[in-house]
């Protein structure tokens, strides 16, 4: 059996709260998975994360965002009972941060990172049972709270008008920003809408739901069998939605037109697209084969390059299923931040070098 080593040290007061790092080698089985120049081998697994994270693993069932400002590039993600934690830039060591106990005592189902017009860096979250969504400074503080359409407001669809006129249930599953607009999936509930909220300032925080939806639940252009995660991609004024059951990326206009679709492998329940230069990264709920627990895509323009398979060819027993995954570029080389659902886990993926 390998040894998993951990190193622990205190770093004091942050945002009025105590944090714990956690840094040193983790590296989990051995063995490697991918094809061609994205091969991945694993760096760290669960034992990287502060012990409070450890212990509510299990229920992980969210997403990552990565500051990508200059200077920066530390990982955010959320787990229910512990809070938010941060990925140093350069991945040695994690950290729980300050959370507001709304948003620590529950699920918050994935995570984006976003500057405001005025500079303002924030984290939205959307709280899948909480009906809410969350937005915080990037040191954790609860800066604004959105809650469900009541009904009373132009959401922008006559579908949407009514569902939240009838009391529907409001169920958000991603968020993403994009020109003061904040673009809200609702995969889990009825409606499967991707809504949209304005952002009125940032100081203080002001938010309301906006006059624009568009999407709903079928199999046609522009509809969604579970419209999961929500991406807009770096550099471009596009929405793309990953509509889970039918094995797909739906693009949209930032105006909420259909524009194509990008079709992954079927069987493959993609729930998120991560963007990284010309590369992106693909966590999938299931695989073609699901007695093979699911896999990782990796595409190159809208090429799949490489697939990595966590649980059959890495070692990682828990991950069965696949919730999301980012791609992280360090020093030349390449690393995929994933967690596993159902039981929650959590690893991050070295590049192998040809």
């Amino acid at each position: 059996m390998k040894r998993f080593t951990i190193s622990v040290f205190f770093a004091g007061l942050l945002a009025g709260g105590w944090m714990l790092a956690y840094q040193g080698p983790s590296t989990g089985p051995g063995g490697t998975s991918g094809q061609g120049k994205m091969r991945f081998r694993v760096l760290y697994t669960s034992a990287h994360l502060p012990p409070e994270a450890q212990k509510v693993l299990t229920s992980a069932h969210g997403g990552f965002a990565v500051d990508l400002r200059p200077g920066k590039g530390e990982t955010y993600f959320s787990l229910p009972g512990a809070g938010i934690i941060q990925i140093s830039s350069d991945l040695k060591s994690t950290r729980l941060l300050d959370t507001a106990p709304e948003m620590k005592n529950t699920n918050l189902h994935n995570t984006t990172i976003w500057q405001a017009a005025d500079g303002g860096t924030f984290l939205t979250f959307p709280g899948n049972q909480a009906s809410r969504v969350f937005t915080t400074t990037v040191d954790g503080k609860l800066v604004h709270t959105l809650s469900p359409p009541d009904g009373a407001g132009d959401l922008g669809s006559p579908v949407a008008n009514d569902y939240f006129r009838g009391r529907g249930n409001f169920v958000p599953t991603d968020t993403d920003q994009l020109d003061g607009i904040l673009y809200v999936a609702t995969g889990y509930s009825n409606l499967d809408f991707v809504l949209t909220a304005r952002i009125l300032g940032t100081n203080p925080f002001r938010a309301a739901w906006h006059d624009l939806a568009f999407g709903g639940k079928g199999t046609g252009a522009g509809q969604f069998g579970t419209g999961h995660g929500v991406t807009v991609p770096p550099g471009l004024k596009r929405i793309d939605v990953a509509d889970r059951p039918n094995s797909e990326i739906d693009r949209f206009t930032r105006h909420g037109h259909y524009l194509s679709t990008l079709r992954m492998p079927l069987g493959s329940f993609p729930c998120d697209i991560y963007y990284l230069g010309k590369y992106a990264v693909v966590g999938s709920l299931h695989g073609p084969d699901r007695g093979k627990g699911a896999p990782i895509y990796i595409l190159e323009g809208d090429t799949l390059i490489s697939t990595v398979m966590p649980k059959e060819e890495l070692g990682l027993k828990n991950f069965q299923h696949i919730h999301n995954a980012v791609l992280r570029e360090l020093g030349g080389k390449r690393y995929i931040i994933a967690q596993a659902w159902n039981p929650g886990d959590f690893a991050i993926l070295e590049q192998v070098s040809n």
